[in-house]
């Protein structure tokens, strides 16, 4: 959705606009508990105004407050109470005041588009779109109008229809900054890339200096596979405002996409830094590491994230991954149950914890790991083939002729299946059906036959294996 730049880089002077804000606040109650608010009104409306643009909701609602109440016919000070209650999340207290100006003014269009933002923050989305058509039947040319229904699509993701009215309002006013900037968002999401560019670009051509015109361009660059030219559009967006954790955050990913994975840990780091409850950028420091061989560094940041998200399923089983790889099988599998914990319906884990569990000698546990694996995925070979090994292992020689057989209906053209179902005929004394296997093991994958004679030099110069030999 839409980003908003706020320039807080002179913080003295940001300091002095709020302390100048708290003692225009004060006067202005003053006046009123001096009984001057007949002679003052306009300089009550006005700290009305600033109470808006500063956030200062519960102050400007006492002031318009005093104000309905002394001037209960003014449908401005009926429009100025709405828009503070709903700022201040009191939804249906500001419809009914909209209603009130309304009813003093009709067909107000700045109180039904304010009306309008009330009605759907209720959920009420079908009344908010006729409060904004309703305006558009009094002024066809009422260009916030359209940009507010554009947007109201936009937020319910039907942006084909978004497009429509925002397109109408550029129409209306060629010179529409924020509406190429939505417009841009929503051919974005229509996958209309090259358009999407377009329209970033007349945004930033209206407004060179926003810093989220210019990340925005870099995701459609990013999704056009145009890497080099979105990192140039996030550096124009981190000159602008070099506090941007997303810019940060997205150049890092570009950069590691690009295989520049020391660069892109210095903006992940960045990232991090900006925002400490990031557990984003912290696993992706953790699985640059990774891919670098730094088990130390990437057990540290997954274990970073995983202390700012304890649900982060991914991160578990990552950092199990790591500890697997440097024998810290413990906690590994530790890591492993707990990714099962917070995901159920992951194979991946369950696929994790039956190789770590085989490797450690348990192979029992790891049979019933690898089938609580299939039973998400039953389609998996590579599951079905190590089941069918470990079973094989273990002795179990029909179950681990059924596994290999599920490994042939999914790839028919396995010879290590067959091969394995070779195996297990011979020791079950199943001769034609192990030779059925081995001839169609053997055409396949003619290099089986060397595998063969390895594992079984007593048959190697039989009869039965030199007519094999023949007939492949």
């Amino acid at each position: 959705m839409s980003y908003f730049d706020s320039d807080f880089s002179n913080e003295e002077g940001f300091f002095e606009k709020t302390k100048n804000i708290e003692e225009e606040i004060g006067r202005c109650k003053s006046i009123i508990e001096n009984n001057g608010i007949y002679n003052n009104t306009e300089i009550i409306e006005d700290t009305v105004q600033l109470c808006i643009e500063n956030e200062k909701y519960a102050d400007g609602l006492y002031f318009v407050n005093i104000l309905s109440v002394t001037f209960p016919y003014n449908a401005e000070y009926w429009l100025k109470k709405g828009i503070l209650l709903n700022y201040s999340f009191k939804y249906q207290e500001a419809v009914n005041c909209f209603e009130k100006a309304l009813s003093l003014n009709p067909g107000d269009a700045e109180v039904l588009i304010d009306k309008a933002s009330a009605e759907e923050n209720l959920g009420l989305v079908d009344q908010a779109k006729e409060s904004l058509k309703s305006v558009l039947e009094i002024d066809p040319n009422n260009e916030d109008a359209c940009f507010s229904l554009g947007l109201l699509y936009e937020r319910h993701d039907d942006f084909n229809e978004a497009l429509k009215f925002l397109k109408q309002a550029i129409e209306i006013d060629p010179e529409f900054g924020e509406a190429y900037y939505e417009i841009g968002y929503c051919l974005e999401n229509l996958f209309e890339f090259v358009e999407a560019l377009q329209s970033y670009d007349k945004y930033l051509e209206i407004e060179p200096y926003s810093s989220s015109g210019w990340y925005n361009r870099g995701i459609v660059l990013v999704k056009m596979n145009k890497l080099e030219k979105a990192i140039e559009s996030y550096d124009l967006a981190l000159a602008l405002n070099d506090k941007f954790a997303s810019a940060w955050f997205n150049k890092g990913n570009a950069l590691a996409d690009l295989g520049r994975l020391q660069s892109a840990i210095e903006c992940f780091k960045t990232s991090f830094e900006l925002d400490n409850f990031d557990d984003a950028s912290s696993f992706n420091i953790a699985n640059i590491y990774e891919e670098l061989g730094d088990l130390v560094n990437a057990v540290k940041y997954y274990s970073e994230a995983i202390k700012i998200n304890d649900q982060y399923y991914e991160a578990y089983l990552a950092r199990g991954f790591c500890y697997d790889s440097t024998g810290k099988f413990h906690l590994a599998l530790k890591d492993f149950n707990k990714a099962i914990s917070l995901s159920k319906d992951s194979a991946e884990a369950w696929y994790a914890k039956a190789d770590l569990e085989y490797s450690l000698g348990k192979l029992q546990e790891a049979t019933e790991s690898y089938r609580a694996a299939l039973n998400i995925e039953p389609d998996n070979y590579e599951i079905w083939f190590n089941l069918a090994e470990t079973l094989l292992e273990m002795g179990d020689w029909l179950e681990a002729s059924n596994a290999f057989s599920e490994c042939i209906r999914i790839n028919p053209v396995d010879a290590s299946s067959y091969y394995g179902k070779a195996k297990i005929n011979f020791i079950l004394s199943r001769t034609m059906e192990a030779v059925d296997c081995l001839k169609t093991a053997f055409k396949i994958d003619p290099a089986i036959k060397v595998e063969f004679a390895k594992e079984y030099p007593e048959i190697k110069s039989s009869k039965l294996f030199k007519k094999l030999l023949g007939e492949i």
